[in-house]
């Protein structure tokens, strides 16, 4: 219950002070992030998504590809691949069904004993390809200087198939472009195989078309696509500016969507989904001898190219282990990829990756890092705000992770950053205002209370604390007032230094008196004391308001008991003894802190600390049976009287009227415990003349 109140009754200093640090947090994490700070964190997430979606969902990667034959098994050299003897195209997954890769292997370049292959031996392939009756055939293989023999049976074979798709490769500053294939005779079935690759080597994206400022080019991948959705009626058309394919219009990707950063996107580009399926993958020894099993490749699109470790057509992608080659996969493989979530997307089963805008990033970062600012409020142990911290983080990561499921790609990495800076700014000046809170605290209760009541007053500092300061209230409390008869009559007899020691030696017997009995010394005003009993914390009920008035008399008799050693010790040494008064009141009263930061006391003030002023100093020459022998005279007000509960002896004095008061006042004079008064008589007939009120005393009522 005290950790709600807290984090309900915070001052708005501290709760405003606290979001504006998260707010600043966040602006500097958003400008972080928008110089790239944080591009290489928020690309790996995006890997560990893709490849956790993958295994939650048990697809299969690039690396199952399956080499399917109907003889021998093609072996690929450095890693394990998995071999069928045969597949039931009713059992294949869609994509399966849509594209096929017939590949030349390190065990083909080792068979045939060359590479590259020569123009005969491309222009067998195609043939053989053909004769499975393909939707179209991708060849994803330079050939733009002939290679003989069988230069002219090439040429021969393009005009004979219009449904090859060729590649060239357009380069930039830091690679030189490569030619259209040289038999190709329509530019229209020639398109670039160039990948946008991201600065840590990772293939993420694929393009469209590139715009040169003279050209337009369309990918291969794209034209493999569109070849085999014409089939299915698919054209492609415009949606505004944007390609439209089917049911899906392709925008282009920004260049600071997702975890991008000015990331360069230049022609038109769009996000890959890496939600791979198993392709049927053939050896080019058993195509050109005919080997496949019937139909293989009957309607699809199938692609042509090198998956040989000797020849580095290699990429990187987010699914680890990607190919039968350990540190990468394929360049024909990726390019099969792209063109079946072409084709995907065309008829609706893929959904393109959606993001958030700049403004709405901004939102995102920003809710998260108010969001972790707010425990660090009343957080306080290491252990809890551990805790709070990773459950915000697992929180970030789980509903990325959710929307990413669903095709948004959310910046994960900043939000998760301004909850956990946010937590641990706020709960490191949460710290330090605790420290300064502490430290005006203590500069005003730790020598005059026991370290129980200044524990306690820490504990439920949120009920009084505000902005540094004590927070002014009104509550019931008891105080308590003493003085010491004759005091200046004693002084003028006595050396300063002498005086100075005695006196403190009083002092520090009666502060330890308040302190024990659970008071706060509230001030030393020359030979008197000045106490309370139920401050600063406001009591909750009357039966502790009870106990306050009860522990200040418990006091008062306590001061006796020690000024009796106290004059015992000082009549040894031949020093004065003292008669002490004491005064106490319940009641209401004001209490709050005054000065400035550097000086700061603790004040009350109110009729109820007047009353017991004036009750101390109430006709300073009374006397009656019931003192005699005693060192101290203890007077209480009704208002006090009525909460002792008879746990004290005590003895009507009388109404009196007090200085300043309108209303008498009745007076009881304090004889002693109950229980330590057990046994004896202790009702003892006073007959006492009309009081006379004392002088006021010129008190000030601060700490």
């Amino acid at each position: 219950m005290e950790k709600k109140s807290l984090a309900l009754k915070l001052p708005w200093a501290i709760i405003s002070t606290s979001l504006t640090l998260s707010l600043a947090l966040c602006l500097a994490i958003i400008g972080f992030r928008y110089k790239g700070g944080m591009e290489f964190l928020e690309l790996a997430a995006y890997d560990k998504f893709v490849r956790l979606r993958a295994f939650n969902q048990k697809s299969v990667s690039v690396e199952s590809s399956v080499s399917v034959e109907s003889s021998n098994p093609v072996k690929s050299s450095g890693a394990s691949s998995a071999t069928i003897k045969t597949a039931k195209p009713s059992a294949v997954p869609a994509t399966a069904r849509e594209i096929a890769i017939v590949s030349m292997s390190e065990d083909d370049i080792q068979r045939m004993g060359r590479w590259p292959l020569t123009d005969s031996t491309i222009a067998r392939l195609i043939d053989s390809i053909e004769k499975q009756r393909p939707r179209d055939v991708g060849l994803d293989i330079y050939r733009d200087i002939p290679i003989p023999p069988g230069t002219e049976e090439l040429r021969e074979t393009f005009k004979k198939y219009d449904n090859v798709i060729t590649v060239q490769k357009i380069g930039d500053e830091r690679n030189v472009g490569i030619p259209p294939p040289f038999m190709a005779t329509d530019p229209n079935l020639v398109g670039f195989n160039d990948l946008p690759v991201d600065s840590d080597g990772v293939i993420r994206r694929a393009l469209l078309f590139i715009d040169d400022g003279k050209n337009v080019f369309s990918s291969f991948d794209l034209l493999l696509a569109l070849a085999y959705l014409r089939a299915d009626g698919i054209y492609p058309t415009q949606d505004g500016s944007y390609l439209r394919l089917g049911k899906t219009s392709f925008v282009p990707l920004g260049t600071n969507d997702g975890g991008y950063v000015n990331a360069d996107v230049g022609g038109y580009q769009f996000l890959l989904d890496f939600k791979n399926r198993p392709i049927p993958t053939y050896s080019l020894a058993d195509t050109l001898n005919g080997k496949l099993p019937a139909g293989a490749l009957t309607g699809k699109l199938v692609i042509v190219g090198i998956m040989a470790e000797s020849v580095k057509d290699i990429f990187f992608i987010p699914l680890k282990n990607s190919s039968s080659y350990v540190g990468g996969t394929y360049g024909t493989q990726v390019h099969a990829m792209v063109a079946g979530q072409i084709i995907r997307a065309a008829r609706g089963e893929a959904v393109m990756a959606r993001f958030l805008n700049r403004y709405q990033v901004w939102a995102w970062i920003i809710v998260w890092g108010l969001a972790g600012g707010m425990p660090g409020l009343w957080i306080r142990s290491f252990g809890k705000y551990f805790a709070c911290a990773m459950a915000g983080v697992a929180s970030v990561v789980a509903l990325s992770y959710l929307l990413f499921l669903r095709g948004w790609w959310i910046p994960m990495v900043p939000a998760a950053l301004a909850w956990l800076g946010s937590s641990a700014v706020v709960t490191a000046y949460r710290a330090f205002r605790e420290k300064e809170d502490r430290a005006v605290l203590m500069q005003l209760f730790s020598r005059h209370v026991s370290n129980d009541v200044a524990e306690a007053i820490w504990d439920k500092r949120s009920k009084f604390m505000e902005e540094g300061r004590l927070r002014t209230q009104k509550l019931v409390a008891t105080v308590l007032f003493t003085d010491l008869k004759g005091f200046t009559t004693i002084s003028e007899h006595m050396e300063a230094p002498i005086l100075m020691v005695w006196l403190n030696e009083y002092m520090d017997a009666m502060a330890s008196a308040v302190i024990d009995n659970g008071g706060v010394v509230s001030k030393y005003i020359g030979d008197a004391v000045m106490a309370f009993f139920g401050v600063p914390v406001a009591r909750d009920n009357e039966s502790e308001i009870n106990r306050d008035a009860i522990n200040a008399v418990s006091c008062a008799l306590e001061m006796e008991k020690r000024l009796e050693v106290l004059n015992s010790q000082w009549l040894k040494r031949g020093l004065p003894q003292a008669y002490m008064r004491v005064g106490i009141y319940t009641g209401s009263l004001v209490a709050g802190s005054l000065g400035s930061s550097k000086r700061m006391e603790y004040t009350v003030i109110g009729d109820t600390v007047n009353i017991a002023s004036r009750l101390e100093s109430f006709d300073k020459d009374y006397t009656t049976p019931a003192l005699e022998g005693r060192h101290c005279r203890i007077l209480v007000g009704e208002a006090t009287y009525e909460r002792l509960g008879g746990g004290f002896d005590t003895t009507k004095v009388g109404e009196a009227s007090l200085k300043g008061k309108g209303e008498k006042i009745t007076v009881y004079l304090v004889i002693g415990s109950v229980k330590e008064l057990s046994g004896k008589s202790t009702v003892r007939p006073i007959v006492q003349p009309e009081i006379k009120p004392g002088p006021k005393k010129d008190l000030t009522t601060s700490i």
